[in-house]
C-alpha cells in the first residue's frame, strides 16, 4: 500500500485525540489565511479557501475561529504573515518525502526539519530533487460498505474522475485537482457518503520497506506531523499490511 493510501488510513484511525486538535486546529487556520490572503475572503470565488473551510469543518473547528482566520488572511484582522515552504529529501532506503510548511520563521523552521530527516536516517535535499516523483491529485474514499464500484462509475465519471480503486474496505476515487469540488458534489447528490477528500500528492513509483526501515520510516512521518510548521507530509515508500495493522 503506497505512502499516501496507508498514511491517510492510519491517521483516521487514529483520529484526532483532544491533545492534537488544537494543534491540527491552528494547522488549519493558517491554511486559511493564505489562502484568503492569496484570493480573497470569499469561498465562492476561491476554490483553495473553500477546500480549507471543508476540512476545518470535517476537524470540528468552531465557524468563528474559521471566520477570524479569513479576517486575518484578508487583512481585517491583525495577524501574523506566513509563507509555503516546500521541503525536499529522503528517508530509510531512499524513500522520497515531500515536506509542505506554513512559518513565519524559515531561519527557525529549515533546521528543524533539517533535523528530523538526519535524526531518522534521512537527508534534506534541495529544491526539485523529489518533487518531480510526485503529481497532485484529488483522492476521494468512500467505504465499501456504502456503494459500490458501479455506483461509484456511475455517479463520478461523468463528474471528472478518472480512476477508482478497490483498498480493502475502501474505494479510492481519483481525479484531477480542478474537478475535485465536481466529484464531490457528484457523490453528495447521488447520497453517497463520503470518508474522506483530500488534493494530495501521488508518488508515481513507491519504495518497499520492511522491518526496522518501515517502522523508522512510520516514526519520521510521525514526527513531521506533530511539527507545528508542518501542513503535509508525502511520501513515496510502500510497507506491509501487518505492519499497517500494528500502527492502528
Amino acid at each position: 500500500m503506497s505512502g499516501h493510501s496507508h498514511w491517510a488510513r492510519i491517521k483516521h484511525k487514529k483520529g484526532v485525540t483532544d491533545s492534537r486538535r488544537g494543534k491540527l486546529w491552528s494547522k488549519l487556520a493558517r491554511n486559511i489565511i493564505v489562502a484568503a490572503r492569496a484570493g480573497g475572503g470569499d469561498p465562492s470565488m476561491n476554490l483553495s479557501l473553500r477546500y480549507c473551510i471543508d476540512k476545518a469543518k470535517e476537524a470540528n473547528m468552531p465557524n468563528d475561529t474559521i471566520d477570524r482566520a479569513i479576517k486575518r488572511g484578508t487583512g481585517d484582522l491583525d495577524g501574523a504573515s506566513f509563507e509555503e515552504i516546500t521541503y525536499e529529501g529522503y528517508g530509510p532506503n531512499g524513500v522520497a518525502i515531500m515536506v509542505v510548511a506554513l512559518t513565519d520563521n524559515r531561519n527557525r523552521t529549515a533546521p528543524e526539519i533539517r533535523k528530523i530527516f538526519e535524526h531518522r536516517g534521512g537527508s534534506l535535499g534541495g529544491p526539485g530533487s523529489v518533487s518531480w516523483m510526485f503529481e497532485k491529485r484529488g483522492v476521494i474514499t468512500v467505504s465499501a460498505a456504502d456503494a459500490t464500484e458501479e455506483q461509484l462509475m456511475e455517479a463520478t465519471l461523468e463528474a471528472g474522475a478518472e480512476d477508482i480503486r478497490e483498498q480493502d474496505t475502501v474505494f479510492e476515487i481519483h481525479c484531477p485537482p480542478t474537478e475535485f469540488e465536481n466529484v464531490k458534489k457528484a457523490l453528495a447528490d447521488a447520497g453517497i457518503a463520503v470518508q474522506s477528500a483530500d488534493l494530495t500528492m501521488l508518488p508515481q513509483t513507491t519504495v518497499a520497506l520492511e522491518g526496522e526501515a518501515a517502522k523508522k520510516m512510520l516514526d519520521m512521518m510521525e514526527l513531521f506531523e506533530d511539527h507545528d510548521d508542518v501542513q503535509n507530509v508525502y511520501a513515496n515508500f510502500d510497507i506491509p499490511e501487518e505492519l499497517i495493522a500494528e500502527s492502528e
